[in-house]
């Protein structure tokens, strides 16, 4: 039996609202990172918190993805091309998470060397995988992070269209706003 639901649940809302802020911080922070010099007061304490939070974040949205599996949602509003593009913009942005995950993890692990979470417990390395694994996964850790915030963007901007454009529930759906 297919349940209809008007919005999404608040263990959804709180999801999504806290996935936001973390990705936009760490996006943030990890542009910042990168212009730290050596002798930096941060130079070692501002990987460590942005290791440290990703993978928090990787874990949390494991949970996020196995929730939505198990929960019902809303319909897309819109026409047929904005229900097929929003369908696509969220698989390509958790597939995006993932692949952020993924060459974080590479490029930290490269040396051998496990990953502290806040020194409360150490995600064992792989090691190197392959030649120049760092350098590869830093590439593609920077533009899967570009283009996940570019697709964000265009995501909010599509919520915001709904709204004031389309005067639709797209966006209240996700703030739990009412008419």
């Amino acid at each position: 039996m297919n349940q209809v639901v008007h919005s999404y649940n608040l263990i959804s809302k709180i999801n999504h609202w806290i996935s936001a802020v973390v990705i936009i911080g760490l996006f943030a922070a990890g542009l910042w990172m990168v212009d730290l010099s050596y002798y930096s007061a941060w130079y070692q304490d501002a990987p460590h918190w942005h290791k440290s939070v990703g993978l928090l974040l990787a874990a949390y949205t494991v949970f996020r993805v196995i929730w939505r599996l198990f929960t019902h949602s809303p319909e897309v509003e819109g026409t047929t091309f904005e229900k097929v593009a929003a369908k696509i913009a969220h698989f390509l942005m958790y597939a995006l998470l993932f692949g952020i995950f993924i060459s974080g993890y590479l490029i930290s692990t490269s040396d051998g060397r496990g990953i502290d979470i806040f020194d409360w417990y150490t995600v064992p390395s792989l090691g190197a995988l392959f030649e120049d694994q760092s350098d590869i996964a830093g590439l593609l850790h920077y533009y899967f992070a570009c283009i996940l915030i570019g697709l964000t963007s265009i995501h909010a901007i599509a919520a915001l269209k709904h709204h004031f454009v389309n005067k639709d529930n797209t966006l209240r759906k996700m703030t739990g706003a009412t008419k």
